[in-house]
């Protein structure tokens, strides 16, 4: 199979994957901190699943870099890989081999402490269920993060965050108070109130219905339009899609397009011309639900399901006892 390395461009044309961008060796030796343009990359990445005769593809030698203050959409047919390489750059999971850098750390190469500290740092999440810690309020959630790794609050950031996201009438709201896009939005604002180098969202829209998937896409592109956010987002719906600067669809675990400033109407096509019963649904918007492949909880890294099952537990110890500090478990949610 063709090796594919997608790279940042300014081009607008939608072109398919040619495997004539930088190679895995020169994409390796980069230094992001030196490359203001670049936030995250990986070079020659490669994730498999099982063993002997029941070895399982999810990315296969993919190489590429995500552009800094920059919307990036990754789509696919359910199993191309996208969540995968969404949990590898994000430090959820761990690549059979390849590099992954974020900010010019090597994410690979990193231990679980290592990685916990990363995540308090560089990176924000977002996840489809929200997350959030049911017996806080809106605020103490969107404070929670900075309470437990014992950061200094900046509050004119926090007004200014809630301002953004419309939420000043609903901070003393626990998320069963608030509708899905609240909760969503409360969500968003909790990764941004670190100031994240990138923020990670998978399926950010998938549980919402359509105006309050507008709300939390719109929230999103204007927080790279008007901070210069860095943002990486796994999606099955193409308007969704529309809303990022670039978009990169997978399939078998290599990328085969790279689109810059697409439009909707254009990513329907790619979709239609890549054809598929599954690629069609994800095209109409109708394939809400994670695959086998990639939303069972079977198959989810550790990190990504502990997130889920321990964020309220752990971080509601976290807020009793200040002295405790989180495990890695809880960071990913947080």
């Amino acid at each position: 199979m063709a090796r594919h390395s997608a790279k940042i461009s300014t081009s607008t044309n939608t072109s398919p994957a040619t495997g004539t961008a930088r190679d895995a060796s020169s994409i390796a030796t980069t230094d992001a901190h030196t490359d203001d343009g670049v936030v995250a990359y990986a070079a020659d990445l490669s994730k498999t699943y099982g063993t002997k005769d029941a070895v399982v593809t999810a990315l296969d030698h993919v190489n590429v870099e995500f552009g800094r203050g920059q919307m990036t959409a990754i789509m696919g047919p359910s199993g191309s890989g996208k969540s995968t390489l969404m949990h590898c750059m994000a430090g959820l999971d761990t690549p059979t081999s390849g590099q992954v850098f974020v900010e010019g750390l090597e994410v690979s190469a990193m231990n679980q402490r290592q990685l916990t500290d990363l995540r308090r740092k560089e990176i924000g999440f977002i996840f489809q269920s929200f997350n959030l810690v049911p017996t806080l309020t809106a605020e103490e959630n969107i404070l929670l993060p900075l309470q437990i790794s014992r950061k200094p609050i900046d509050r004119a950031w926090f007004d200014q965050i809630v301002k953004v996201v419309g939420l000043e009438q609903r901070l003393g709201h626990r998320p069963s108070q608030l509708s899905g896009g609240q909760q969503q939005r409360v969500a968003c604002a909790r990764a941004m109130m670190a100031r994240p180098s990138v923020i990670f969202a998978d399926e950010p829209t998938g549980n919402l219905d359509s105006r309050s998937s507008r709300e939390v896409l719109s929230f999103l592109r204007d927080s790279v339009r008007d901070y210069g956010q860095s943002i990486v987002m796994v999606t099955h719906d193409p308007r969704a899609a529309s809303y990022a600067n670039r978009v990169l669809v997978l399939a078998d675990g290599q990328i085969t397009q790279d689109m810059h400033e697409p439009t909707y109407e254009q990513i329907l096509q790619v979709f239609a011309a890549e054809g598929g019963d599954e690629q069609h649904r994800a095209a109409e918007g109708g394939d809400n639900q994670r695959s086998a492949a990639e939303g069972n909880d079977d198959n989810q890294p550790d990190a990504v399901k502990q997130a889920g099952q321990d964020a309220t537990e752990q971080t509601e110890t976290a807020k009793a006892t200040p002295s405790t500090q989180p495990t890695d478990s809880s960071e990913a949610s947080l």
